[in-house]
């Protein structure tokens, strides 16, 4: 039993050697010896070479106990940064904004566990700025970053880098990793890492540079969305002038309604969509009067039964001529066809009443109404602020949706207390 003994242990640490490779036959040999083992102890016969054979058996169990142990925290690590990456990219395709993609793309970074310090750094107006943080960062948020002497510039990433990490103290990003943030064929940023021991890896860099390009194609995305609005909202305020080319008389009425519309609804508390749908529904509200007749539209005096109908066919047209653009939400549509609308039901060109008038139409009709008021027009000549405001009173409820024209009256009344109190 003395040679088997000792060969059984053998085997049992090979078996360990071999345990991925094992499935339930790498238990084989250890039950072997074990079972040996406990037939020679009955028969007395236990010697040297089994008690030898026992020592094998028991390092080769714990080492197949500190290689199982490892492959568990190397199955458990896997599984935290693929629940990282899954997490964050599902964060960065669900922000809308520059800064909620940048939050969610340090979450996910941090997310990773690589280092308990990180920076995002981007450009505010062409000037670096720590625009995320976790750890010592933290304290560093929206920090502008420049240059600590002329020779060099913070746009060279090695350069910003170094200007970031000498915020912090030294002992807290000793190890460090920096990594450029690219999008749309330019740089967008830079992603830092800090930690006071163990230099990163080339894997922790990797996964660093996947998370950069990952934000970088979100920020890239974003950016070109928000250029394209841009085109979308020129080419909407280029229509406005070429209408009040078109109705001299106005004298600036669309750029003047637009700037209060946006104003009131911001003070109002609307989130930027709704704003930026109100901003061109104002842009574009009177684009049904370029196919109005000029014998029409530049009457001097009042319109017959038959001119009143033209000209209230311009918000119908306008609306219609809207219809491709299909870019433009439903509340920038609605206001073109119903902000002649009133409260009370009178209006045109549906009748709608009340809240059954979308929101947008109702904010702007009242100040429609007001610029209408106030502006000289070939009928009439314009009203002073204090009467055109009174008479906003007096059509709340009628005409006008009561809870915007306080509103408006509020915000309008607070200039002028303001021009006062800079006047005095």
């Amino acid at each position: 039993m003395g040679q088997t003994g000792l060969l059984a242990g053998l085997t049992a640490v090979l078996a360990v050697l071999a345990w991925p490779l094992g499935g339930a036959r790498r238990w084989g040999p250890v039950v072997g010896y074990v079972v040996a083992f406990l037939i020679s102890a009955a028969r007395g016969g236990v010697g040297v070479s089994e008690l030898l054979g026992a020592l094998l058996l028991v390092a080769g169990l714990g080492a197949l106990g500190l290689r199982e142990g490892g492959l568990r925290a190397e199955v458990a690590g896997l599984r935290r940064i693929t629940a990282a990456f899954q997490e964050g990219s599902g964060r960065l395709v669900e922000a809308d904004r520059a800064e909620d993609i940048i939050r969610a793309g340090a979450a996910m970074v941090a997310d990773l566990g690589l280092a308990p310090h990180l920076a995002y750094v981007g450009y505010v107006r062409g000037t670096p700025q720590v625009l995320g943080a976790r750890g010592v960062f933290t304290e560093q948020l929206h920090r502008p970053i420049y240059p600590s002497g002329d020779s060099h510039s913070v746009q060279a990433d090695h350069a910003l880098a170094e200007e970031v990490l000498a915020l912090v103290p030294r002992e807290t990003r000793r190890e460090h990793l920096a990594v450029p943030v690219t999008g749309g064929g330019h740089d967008l940023g830079l992603l830092i890492l800090g930690r006071p021991d163990a230099p990163f890896t080339a894997a922790e860099r990797g996964m660093l540079e996947s998370c950069a390009c990952l934000i970088g194609a979100q920020l890239g995305q974003w950016e070109a969305i928000c250029e394209l609005r841009a085109a979308n909202d020129l080419t909407l305020r280029s229509l406005g002038a070429a209408l009040e080319r078109r109705d001299d008389e106005t004298g600036g009425h669309t750029t003047r309604v637009v700037g209060a519309s946006v104003r009131l609804a911001r003070l109002l508390g609307w989130d930027e969509d709704r704003v930026a749908a109100l901003r061109r529904g104002a842009y574009l509200h009177d684009l049904g009067k370029l196919a109005i007749p000029d014998r029409v539209l530049h009457k001097r005096g009042p319109l017959d039964p038959d001119e009143r109908r033209i000209i209230e066919s311009h918000s119908v047209i306008g609306y219609n001529l809207l219809q491709d653009l299909h870019f433009l939400p439903a509340e920038t549509l609605d206001l073109v066809r119903h902000h002649h609308e009133r409260w009370d039901g009178s209006g045109y060109p549906a009748r709608l009443r009340g809240h059954d008038i979308s929101e947008a139409a109702r904010l702007f009709a009242v100040v429609d109404v007001y610029d209408a008021l106030t502006s000289a027009r070939p009928y009439k000549a314009a009203w002073p602020r204090a009467q055109a405001l009174q008479e906003l009173r007096a059509q709340a409820g009628r005409q006008l949706d009561p809870q915007y024209v306080a509103a408006f009256v509020g915000m309008i009344e607070a200039d002028h207390h303001d021009d006062v109190r800079l006047v005095s």
